[in-house]
This record gives C-alpha cells, structure tokens and sequence, in this order.
C-alpha cells in the first residue's frame, strides 16, 4: 500500500522524530524477550513498507503519530486484500496498536485520534491447524543421526531435539533455557515464556538420559543449557558464562539432523502441535496441558486436538462405496 493509498504522505522526510521520542524504539523496548522484539520488529517492518512503497524500509523513525483512521483502517483492507490469513492480519494489527499507543504516551498524537486510528475491528477467521504431526520414526532417525556424531553438537543435539519432543516448548524457550533452572532430581526445567510468566515444564527419563548426557559434556560452566558449537567444536562463551542459542539455531539444528536422518522438514513448532495432540488423545486434562505448553487460554490450546478430526474421519469410514 503507497502513501497515495493511504492519503498520508509517509515518504515526508521534513517530519523527524527525536530517536529518544521513536514510538517504534519505545514499544520494542518495552517487549519481554528478544524472541518477542523480533517477531514485533517485523511486523511493523512489514506496515511501514507497505505504507512507504519501499521493501526495504523500516519501521524505525518513521512518522507513526501521522496515521488517523481512515489509514489505518485502509491499511487493514490491504492486510486483507493481499491474501493474509485472520491470524497473520490480527497479529500485525495489534501490533500497529502497540506502537500507536507509543506515540500517545510521548505526546506526539492526541488521544482523541490515538483511540480513532487504533478502533479497528479484527479478523474473525477459522482456519484448519498449519504445520505437521511429528511421527515416532522420524524423531527416532534425527536422534540416531545426533548419535551418530562424536563431537559434542551431537550430544547437544539430541537433548535438544528430546526436549523440543517432550516438553513442547517453543524454540526460544528451548533457547533461552539455563543451566541453573534444570532439575534433575525433579526432571523439570524452569520456563520463562511468553508475557514473562514463570511455569515448570518436565522430561521423560529417555529425554533426561540424554540431557545429562550432553550436560556431561557441557560441564558445570554457569550460562544456557544450550549453548553453541563452533567448528572446532569449542562451546561459545560470553564472559565466564555459556552463551546462548536463538531461536532460529534450534529450528536450523532441527532441520539439519533430520536432513541428515533422510527424513521431511520439521519446524519446532510441529513438535509443540505434537505434543499437545499426543496428551489430549493420551486423555490429559487440557487445563493441565494448557499449564505445561504456557497458553494463556485454554481455546489456544484446544485448537491442536486431533480428536475431532479423528471422530470425523471415522464417521466417512462407515460409509461403503458401491462397487462399479
């Protein structure tokens, strides 16, 4: 969407904002974790280009206190328009209104047309569950690949490919994880997930095996419980500490190991829809299951249940097709 579009002459360069009064910088800088900053980052990335006309632009200093509502609720038709899912379109709104409620508090748009521009309707859309069901045999191939190798990613690997598994993390709660908040006595590991909030996820004893395998090698060295490998297979350090792995090197070690095992692509996010289908049809309490995967409703979490579909899928079996 250019600025003809949306009657806001954005490519105005004349109107500058101090970097210490970006609503841009102040709403990513109020987000909890890094993981969250970057998806939020890109989100607003991706309005300002449609905005500006330009791929390549940013978010950053762009003269957000110019939009009213007639651009913003333009700017939603063309979310729409360009095919984008209700989730996608609704994530990126809510994110159009974190950042104009920045510019509300800096003083930089009245709050008459901070309410005006942000009242916009979501999308109301439902959508089949994305992504794919990770099957016993694939997960089996990757871990005898990450066994397969004798260097310490190996090791590593394969606990976190274990943990992705059985505790249906996300990949940058897989990547933020300390040594300091694994137990295992308890076979827990203490979380920090979305929104800050605390919660306790727990292994297998076959999962445990394997993180104390790597750990083994890890050593006692305060930092991640995951850390990175270099090509001569030190462990990366920042400071007297473990550095830590991103998010996108958890879903790269993913990919990696099972390419190596001959099997499909997986994201981690398959292992999380896996495991929360495979406790709902194991008859776990979805207030429990809710609790373990960190969802803040309970409708989140009912999503990933494959026992409808499965109910369904059985009711077509009972019809006979006439032979020809």
């Amino acid at each position: 969407m250019s600025a003809e579009i949306t009657g806001v002459d954005w490519s105005d360069r004349t109107v500058t904002v101090a970097p210490g009064a970006d609503p841009y910088r102040a709403y990513l800088d109020s987000l909890g974790s890094a993981e969250s900053r970057r998806t939020m980052r890109g989100c607003l990335d991706r309005i300002a280009q449609l905005l500006s006309g330009d791929p390549e632009t940013t978010g950053e200093g762009q003269p957000w206190h110019l939009l009213r509502y007639e651009h913003t609720s333009r700017l939603r038709a063309a979310m729409i328009d360009s095919g984008w899912s209700g989730a996608y379109v609704n994530k990126h709104l809510a994110a159009l209104r974190r950042v104009l409620k920045e510019a509300w508090r800096l003083d930089l748009i009245p709050a008459d047309d901070y309410q005006r521009a942000c009242d916009l309707a979501p999308v109301k859309a439902v959508r089949l569950p994305v992504g794919q069901a990770v099957d016993a045999d694939a997960l089996g191939a990757a871990l005898y690949a990450c066994d397969a190798d004798p260097g310490p990613a190996g090791a590593r690997d394969g606990a976190v490919l274990a943990t992705l598994y059985t505790t249906g993390c996300r990949r940058s709660e897989i990547a933020s994880m300390r040594l300091a908040d694994y137990d295992p006595k308890e076979r827990s590991i203490r979380i920090v997930g979305k929104g800050n909030k605390e919660r306790a996820v727990y292994v297998t004893e076959a999962a445990q095996s394997r993180i104390d395998r790597w750990t083994a090698v890890r050593g006692t060295t305060p930092g991640a419980l995951f850390c990175p490998i270099n090509k001569a297979g030190k462990l990366r350090r920042s400071g007297n500490q473990l550095a830590g792995m991103t998010g996108q090197a958890v879903a790269d070690l993913l990919t990696k190991r099972l390419v190596e095992a001959g099997q499909r692509r997986h994201t981690p996010h398959d292992f999380r829809r896996t495991f929360i289908g495979e406790l709902l049809d194991a008859g776990v309490d979805l207030a429990i299951t809710q609790s373990l995967v960190g969802h803040a409703s309970p409708a989140t979490t009912a999503r990933y249940d494959r026992r409808p579909a499965r109910r369904s899928r059985e009711a077509v079996d009972r019809l006979q097709l006439p032979e020809a």
